[in-house]
């Protein structure tokens, strides 16, 4: 893929933002009226999501660590990681973020976070310990590259309002007594409208899906061209993808949301149709062979 410039990525990922936060919660909106039947009901509806998405929005940084099983990583006893990070950040003029290991000897990372003060680079022990100077540099750039470019705060938005449709779509199928008895006071059948609010909220729940994965594909793909134009150094990050992919599944990582923030997660992804259309992440052999355009 060709590499875009990061500033005209930074302006776009800015702009899906404001579409996610405009769009996700007019769906929100629309379902509450069909699954409610009343305005005043439907926007107290959306009052209690809201609250939903402030909490998740300025406390994900804690519910991903505890996720994650990561813990801040010191410099002292990581001064090779510290040094890589710091080195590019010295030379991209930026903030370094926070460093966060998880204690896995499998190979992995991501990185999280919406402003400056919450930024966070998290690697697995085994990813430190099995790649070169070479290749961790190219895996910090490409998380740095996610920082950079917004994608972190765009992803961050997208989960937590998938999130909220995940639990709205699996309450109204399992308390649909709530939309009312199989039979009104008049002895008239409310199966059509029980079946509409599921309907409906599955139907909602597809949509905040897709809007997700439409806007998250490409983001690896620019990341790693970001990484390429940082370090200079395609092949590197290439080879790193390699040993990654022979050793990705981090243990502690049971939940599908939290996998889509790592440089790849193949333990909840299939290849097939229907698995790379609902997938966040594009095949990582596709990756390598691109970065390896750049040599």
């Amino acid at each position: 893929m060709k590499y875009i410039g990061i500033q005209k990525q930074i302006r776009r990922n800015n702009r899906k933002s404001v579409l996610l936060l405009f769009l996700f919660p007019l769906i929100l909106v629309v379902l509450g009226i069909i699954l409610t039947g009343s305005v005043e009901v439907a926007f107290l509806f959306i009052c209690l999501s809201a609250v939903w998405f402030v909490i998740a929005y300025f406390f994900h940084n804690k519910m991903i660590e505890n996720a994650t099983s990561s813990e801040a990583m010191s410099r002292r006893e990581n001064p090779r990681v510290y040094n890589l990070l710091e080195n590019i950040c010295i030379a991209q003029g930026m903030r370094m973020p926070k460093l966060n290991i998880i204690n896995d000897d499998s190979l992995n990372a991501f990185a999280s976070g919406i402003n400056q003060e919450t930024f966070t680079i998290t690697l697995s022990k085994g990813i430190i310990e099995k790649l070169s100077d070479e290749e961790l540099e190219g895996v910090i750039a490409h998380e740095l590259s996610h920082i950079i470019n917004r994608d972190v705060r765009l992803l961050i938005i997208s989960i937590i309002f998938v999130g909220i449709f995940s639990f709205i779509a699996e309450m109204t199928m399992r308390n649909v007594s709530f939309f009312g008895r199989s039979r009104d006071s008049e002895g008239r059948s409310n199966l059509p409208v029980i079946l509409i609010a599921i309907l409906a909220s599955v139907v909602a729940f597809f949509m905040a899906r897709l809007l997700h994965f439409a806007i998250s594909r490409k983001r690896e793909y620019l990341a790693d061209a970001g990484a390429a134009e940082i370090t200079k150094k395609p092949y590197a990050l290439a080879s790193a993808l390699r040993k990654v992919s022979a050793d990705p599944y981090i243990e502690a990582v049971t939940r599908r949301d939290v996998a889509q923030l790592f440089m790849h997660s193949p333990q909840f992804t299939e290849r097939n149709f229907f698995g790379n259309l609902f997938s966040t992440h594009p095949p990582i052999e596709k990756r390598i062979e691109l970065l390896e355009q750049f040599v």
